[in-house]
């Protein structure tokens, strides 16, 4: 059985997902990431994306990954499209890894930006990365260059923050700066080996 020993790692965009699963990375955990798993399926996809979004999104055998972002966040349906060629094929990849984690039985983490949205992923327990929507905007508009209103239009496709931390089983607060978050990861991290053993 696939996701016996798995935990969640979800949060929103921008709150520090990548950040949190580097900490557990180097303190043993495996991350089994549904992003990186996300970008070589779309690759592989790309005829159809393609079919399904104009030729001109294909670039040197690569999916321009920006433009098909802009084009899926501005319009429900086509994102809805996007998600129902790409979800099937990105979980029958992270349940296979899955099945070979629990072998181990031992903890380990499933990172998965939309694990609340899509009600797909059997796990029982869940980490959420936390941090303010205000603090999550500022950061996406710093980091990936977006105005106000687009970097809003992508949180806004997601289920809000405060909801997915009343529904985790662990909350990571990245409100702080980097120290702060190496020792809530830590909390975390004994909490979890306490839960499991």
């Amino acid at each position: 059985m696939a996701f016996q020993y798995a935990i969640a790692l979800t949060g929103s965009i921008a709150t520090g997902k990548s950040t949190v699963a580097k900490f557990f990375t180097l303190f043993g955990f495996t991350v089994i990431d549904a992003d990186s798993i996300a970008h070589d399926i779309l690759d592989k996809q790309q005829v159809k994306i393609g079919q399904l979004f104009g030729e001109k999104l294909i670039i040197e055998g690569k999916v321009d990954r920006k433009a098909l972002g802009s084009i899926v966040f501005s319009d429900e349906n086509k994102r809805k499209k996007l998600e129902a060629l790409l979800h099937p094929l990105i979980f029958n990849e992270i349940e296979q890894l899955s099945k070979e984690e629990d072998k181990l039985q031992r903890p380990y983490f499933v990172d998965i930006p939309l694990f609340f949205e899509n009600g797909r992923y059997p796990i029982a327990k869940s980490l959420v990365v936390y941090t303010p929507k205000y603090i999550q905007l500022k950061r996406l508009v710093l980091r990936d260059g977006y105005n106000e209103e687009e970097a809003l239009n992508r949180i806004e496709t997601q289920i809000d923050v405060e909801n997915k931390r009343k529904r985790a089983t662990y909350v990571i607060d990245n409100t702080d700066n980097l120290i702060a978050l190496k020792h809530e990861c830590m909390r975390v991290k004994e909490k979890i080996e306490k839960d499991f053993s």
